[in-house]
């Protein structure tokens, strides 16, 4: 095994691969999370011996133990990112460097072994080698990229396990909002903690998305589209929604402000909005802020946007907030300009519609 290319790499054809008609076909309305590209890649870390048996192989079936750690003791982290088709036909990522860099956060937090950031990449190339034609060309479409890792020791024992097994899959997506993004409506829990203090709330992994989904059902059934989840000690400081960070416009300050990390999710997204805006000659304040204010200053009319980011959604504008003792609007409940100006921005750096200063785009063809 080397650091220069990834260990024992073998390659597996497809014996039947999508014909161009049919991905074509899928291409054209791809329904998120339900298609799969022709190939996954795949990999072991073993104790003792490190990595090893990279293989781009036919997407299919796993063969895990009925005891695998990862089944009982959720052993498991995974990364979300998305393959971009440019205006030359090309292929482009975006900051894929601090996926990778990520990982190996929630690996720690975890007691799971890194991945070399570099076969991170690799792996996405290989992938994306077998399986380019798959990225879509449509406005806001993209191929979505899951990097997993999960436990797959065969064993029953509260330790960390001896064997892991890293995978990658994708998915085409189409536009997150058809017909351009409309306002959320956000439903406050303060009942349930999406993670405190210690937790694993910084981690990407997949016990706190199980968490969020019991609050998130109770927010639809207050007609709202994401729940928000406060902190787990004074229950009063905004903590972030159930997959997306959230930031706070004030327009006559110029000042924009954000939930300090600790125990929530450090998004990349979140991190380039807060460049973006400062060379903007926006001040980015990374605060405890508390909902109290966020409701006092939307009907004072001080606060003049919200918004919510993650991969998915870009940047998603927020219109209303609900709570059990009433509910307040932020701007009219409209997108607000700033919004969507930020928006527009990542996008084009995404769709490599303009110049990257930042060295945030990785071109693989």
């Amino acid at each position: 095994m080397t650091t220069d290319g990834l260990p024992d790499l073998r390659r597996e054809p497809h014996p039947s691969p999508t014909p161009p008609e049919t991905r074509e076909r899928i291409l054209a309305d791809p329904v998120f999370g339900t298609v799969f590209t022709d190939h996954m890649f795949q990999m072991t870390w073993t104790e003792g011996r490190g990595w090893h048996d990279a293989v781009v192989k036919p997407y299919g079936p796993l063969t895990l133990s009925p005891a695998a750690a990862v089944l009982h003791y959720a052993q498991e982290i995974f990364e979300g990112l998305k393959a971009y088709r440019h205006q030359d036909g090309g292929i482009g990522l975006f900051r894929a460097e601090a996926n990778a860099h990520r990982l190996n956060l929630s690996a720690d937090r975890m007691a799971m072994p890194h991945l070399p950031e570099e076969w991170f990449l690799e792996s996405i190339r290989e992938l994306l080698a077998a399986d380019g034609d798959w990225v879509p060309s449509q406005d806001e479409a993209t191929l979505y990229l899951r990097p997993y890792m999960i436990a797959s020791e065969a064993f029953l024992g509260v330790r960390p396990a001896k064997e892991y097994t890293y995978l990658l899959i994708a998915s085409p997506a189409a536009a997150y909002f058809k017909g351009g993004p409309k306002p959320l409506t956000l439903w406050v829990s303060e009942e349930y903690n999406r993670a405190g203090p210690g937790g694993t709330g910084a981690a990407k992994a997949g016990g706190n998305y199980a968490a969020s989904l019991l609050p998130q059902s109770e927010a639809i059934e207050h007609g709202c589209d994401q729940v928000i989840f406060l902190d787990a000690v004074e229950y009063k400081y905004v903590d972030e929604l159930g997959g997306m960070n959230l930031f706070f416009v004030y327009e006559n300050e110029q000042v924009l402000y954000t939930p300090e990390l600790g125990t929530i999710l450090a998004g990349i997204t979140r991190d380039a909005i807060m460049t973006l805006a400062a060379e903007a000659g926006w001040e980015v304040r990374e605060t405890k802020y508390s909902i109290d204010r966020w409701r006092d200053d939307a009907e004072a009319g001080v606060l003049t946007e919200a918004f919510a980011c993650g991969t998915a959604a870009v940047i998603t504008p927020v219109g209303t907030v609900k709570r059990r003792d009433g509910a307040f609007t932020i701007g009219g409940g409209e997108a607000g300009k700033f919004t969507m100006q930020l928006r527009q921005t990542l996008l084009d750096l995404q769709y490599g519609r303009t110049e990257d200063t930042h060295g945030w785009v990785t071109k693989l063809a």
